[in-house]
């Protein structure tokens, strides 16, 4: 599959204001900016595994597409929600438990990058990824 491999965090495009409607505090936006996210995707069939290891945290999250999970982001907002598969774009619809409003996200190969746009609240940010 495209998205299988070794993804480090190139750029960001309207992050912080993404978080700050997210409710993340200045602190941690000023820290998630250099996070140095390195994300590891292997698929088979219709499972995943993703590796993400920043300077804050290592987690390893396995999904199937369709099926519901529980997810923490790294400020600690709890998720619950899926992924499905639309031709070559892996989309996400998740929940926050804390208030119940919807997290969309998606990932897409776009060239040579791994772009991952987060929709929440009328905003969107994107985060851009190179192969390591």
């Amino acid at each position: 599959m495209t998205f299988n491999g070794t993804w480090k965090v190139d750029r960001s495009e309207n992050y912080d204001k993404f978080m700050e409607v997210m409710g993340v505090n200045v602190m941690k936006r000023k820290l998630a900016a250099h996070d140095n996210l390195k994300i590891t995707i292997t698929q088979d069939g219709d499972k995943f595994n993703v590796k993400e290891s920043s300077t804050f945290r290592t987690i390893e999250i396995n999904f199937t597409l369709g099926v519901t999970f529980e997810y923490s982001l790294a400020d600690g907002t709890e998720l619950s929600g899926s992924w499905a598969l639309d031709g070559n774009k892996l989309i996400g619809a998740f929940n926050r438990k804390d208030n119940g409003k919807e997290l969309k996200t998606w990932r897409e190969i776009v060239g040579d990058e791994l772009v991952q746009t987060y929709t929440y609240e009328g905003t969107e940010a994107k985060r851009i990824f190179k192969r390591s």
